[in-house]
């Protein structure tokens, strides 16, 4: 197929995954690569405060939070206004555990997944990911890895080699002159692109977190 490619320079071409990973919902599980764009507005206390496009520009996801409830809870929407998960982080957990719901519930039934931190301390951006029946905990289901100081992170299946889906920094006039923070996100086919928004925000907030908990 001719064009142009919209992947960063040096990055693997992606491979269909064997079976799709479908996390939140297969429908958002497409056939392709699908590439988006995750905008923060900087400086800001109101909810709504990320916003995920696609290339065209039109609102995918956005997430809602209440910056000063009890647990830092956040819930991810689709376009539409309606709630797909929420994200809690666990109280008095060492390793900064963000665990996450269906819908806008908070009842272990519709717990998904959890995302903590590989180590406590980290020079490089390194999380664990653990699906709701992997109680035992002995190998991660994905794993994050990067810098998150530089938006390069990619999100691995397991302790594979093989990659879901990866983020990267964008540097345009608007993320400048708007005091927002934009950065792109790649994921790979029949991966499920809800889950890796969720996988991003978490990031965000556990990363953010970190210099008032050091």
């Amino acid at each position: 197929m001719a064009g142009t490619s919209n992947y960063p320079p040096q990055t693997p071409a992606p491979m269909p995954v064997p079976n799709p990973v479908a996390i939140i919902n297969p429908q958002f599980c497409a056939p392709y690569p699908v590439d988006l764009n995750v905008v923060r507005k900087l400086m800001t206390w109101s909810e709504g405060a990320f916003g995920v496009t696609d290339v065209n520009g039109n609102i995918v996801f956005k997430v809602k939070g209440k910056f000063f409830s009890l647990r830092d809870r956040r819930i991810l929407l689709d376009a539409a206004g309606n709630s797909l998960v929420t994200f809690q982080q666990k109280m008095l957990s060492a390793h900064r555990r963000w665990q996450v719901y269906r819908g806008e519930s908070t009842d272990s039934k519709d717990f998904l997944f959890s995302v903590k931190k590989s180590s406590l301390l980290q020079f490089k951006t390194k999380l664990d990911v653990f699906l709701a029946h992997n109680t035992s905990e002995d190998v991660c289901d994905f794993r994050i890895e990067g810098s998150w100081l530089e938006r390069s992170c990619v999100i691995y299946a397991g302790n594979s080699s093989s990659i879901i889906a990866q983020m990267h920094r964008k540097h345009t006039a608007q993320s400048i002159l708007l005091g927002k923070d934009n950065f792109g996100v790649t994921v790979y086919p029949n991966v499920d692109y809800a889950f890796i928004v969720a996988l991003v925000v978490i990031l965000e907030e556990i990363n953010e977190d970190r210099s008032g908990s050091d």
